[in-house]
This record gives C-alpha cells, structure tokens and sequence, in this order.
C-alpha cells in the first residue's frame, strides 16, 4: 500500500482522544465499532440491514445482513451474524458474484461497570452507569458453498479478540474499541481501532459520528498491506412512535485520498431496522433495586 498521502495510526489516537473528552454514544449496527454494552436479560436485539463498501477497483456489499443478539443476564451477549454476501470487480472486466457469506458468533463479557453514588432523578433506588469495559471474542467460519472459491468472501477461520470501552459526560457519550483480527495464511491480519461521539434525545432517536481504521500487518503471499481510515455520521429512529422498532443507517467515506490501489473506499454505508424484545430499553445500563436492563450489541467488523 502506499504511503502517502495516508492516516498515521498516531493522528488517528489523537483524534480518539479528543473524542474520549467530550462522552459516550453506542456502538454496533449501523457503525463498524462496538461497546461494552449488552440487551440485557433474556432480552433480543435483531438487526436486518444491507451494507456497501465501495472504492475505484471493487466493491464489497451485503443484501442482506442479518445479526442475532441475545443477553444472558446483564453482562453477557451471544451473537450470530450472517448475510448474503455480493462483491464487485469493477473496471473493463467487471463482474459481479453474489453468495452465503461467512458466519460470524460471539461472546461479549461487561467485566467492569463503574456507578457513581447518586441515583437516577426519574428511577428511585437505580444509579446509571459512567464508564464500562468489555472483551468480546468472535469466531468467523467459512459455510459449505462456493463463495471462497468464487472470491466473494475470504476464507475461515479467523478470530477477533477487542476490547471496549464507554463513557458518559452529561447528554453525550463516547465509546471505543481496540482489537486484533488472528487469521490464516490466506487473509491478512490487522489491527481494528475505533471510536463514537453521540447523543440520544427525547424521542429515543440517536444521533452519532464515528471513527474507525482497519490496519493490515501481516500481508498474505505477495498482496500488499492495505489499510481503511473512515468517517461516517448514522442515526437510529424509532419508527412510527415504537420503540421497539428502529430505522438504522449510517454514511461515510475514507478520511485519505482513495485510490485504485490503496484499498480506500470512496463510500460506505449501512441501512435497515432493529427489533429490540424483551425489557423495555435504556440507553445505558443500570444497578440498583430493580431489575437492570441494558441496550447495543453487536460488531460491525470487516
């Protein structure tokens, strides 16, 4: 990949910092990074959406994504992702192959949750948590089909392991994470970094911008190292007054100039709906003399 005009990993960090002061939003769908927070209880969080990512040389989409959560008590999620997968050659010898594409399970772990001494004004006997922390390990395998072969997917398996973080100040909020992508000797591995700057408002509608980088390290065979540095702003809206039911979407495109051979995309974006059941959903997790319940889930991932 070249090397200029590029994204240093160090002006992204401090574009992370300067994120991490100013609060907490929500991770997962319809953004790539994720948070440590989970659906709570017994609770299911579905998202049905379609995906594209798309720059000079080829495009990558997803028509569509489905991703099942499910929460085990208050600080485990269980995850399965898997969408119909579509990747473009663009050029004079373009084509277009469509397939299965690869399964995506996890398991996120909430390991710490910090709650100050005050209470919530509104819920007597409940303090909202401030800052959490999360691993979540995920396990991509490649399914029974042709869609390895005929390059619609990379092959299985690989194994995410990141590490979460949020943060509220007041109305707004911030999360973060960090992870590595272990893969075989056919994928490059890479680093992921991301970070999120939101805001929900009255109506339960969530408003967010998003950082994120994708950095190969280990190139396989002779392919060069290639890298994403991207921008993008979603929303999550509940539809027709239902809380339950929520319009998710996102645009953005890479922060560095694109190229036909940098692996930069010239946009990416995701839109669909999320159908929360269960416990009625917060936007952050509590602890206190009822019954917590939590919300945000899942990965977007590579």
């Amino acid at each position: 990949m070249s090397d200029s005009p590029r994204l240093t990993a160090s002006s992204l960090w401090a574009a992370f910092v300067l994120f991490s002061a100013l609060g907490w939003a929500q991770g997962g769908p319809p953004f790539r990074s994720d948070d440590p927070d989970t659906p709570g209880n017994r609770n299911w969080e579905i998202n049905i959406f379609g995906t594209g990512d798309r720059n000079p040389a080829a495009g990558s989409y997803e028509v569509p994504n489905v991703d099942i959560n499910y929460g085990v008590g208050h600080r485990i999620q269980l995850k399965f992702e898997i969408p119909l997968s579509m990747a473009e050659v663009r050029g004079p010898n373009g084509h277009v192959a469509a397939g299965l594409g690869n399964s995506l399970m996890g398991v996120k772990w909430r390991f710490y949750a910090h709650h100050p001494k005050s209470q919530l004004a509104d819920k007597p006997g409940e303090r909202e948590s401030t800052f959490g922390l999360s691993v979540y390990p995920q396990f991509l395998v490649s399914n029974p089909t042709r869609s390895v072969d005929r390059d619609i997917v990379e092959t299985g398996p690989q194994f995410l392991l990141p590490l979460e973080a949020n943060a509220k100040w007041k109305a707004v909020g911030m999360s973060a994470e960090v992870g590595y992508w272990f893969t075989n000797q056919h994928v490059p591995k890479s680093w992921i970094m991301g970070a999120m700057m939101g805001h929900e408002f009255k109506n339960k509608s969530e408003l967010f911008v998003e950082l994120y980088d994708q950095r190969d390290v280990r190139a396989a065979g002779d392919e060069p190292e290639l890298r994403e540095s991207i921008v993008d702003i979603g929303a999550r809206i509940p539809m027709l007054g239902n809380k339950h039911v929520l319009f998710i979407g996102s645009v953005g495109r890479s922060i560095v100039p694109v190229t036909t051979t940098n692996g930069q995309p010239s946009w990416i974006a995701q839109a669909g709906i999320q159908l929360l059941y269960g416990a009625k959903r917060h936007s952050s997790d509590y602890m206190g003399s009822a019954a917590a319940n939590y919300s945000r889930d899942s990965a977007a991932l590579k």
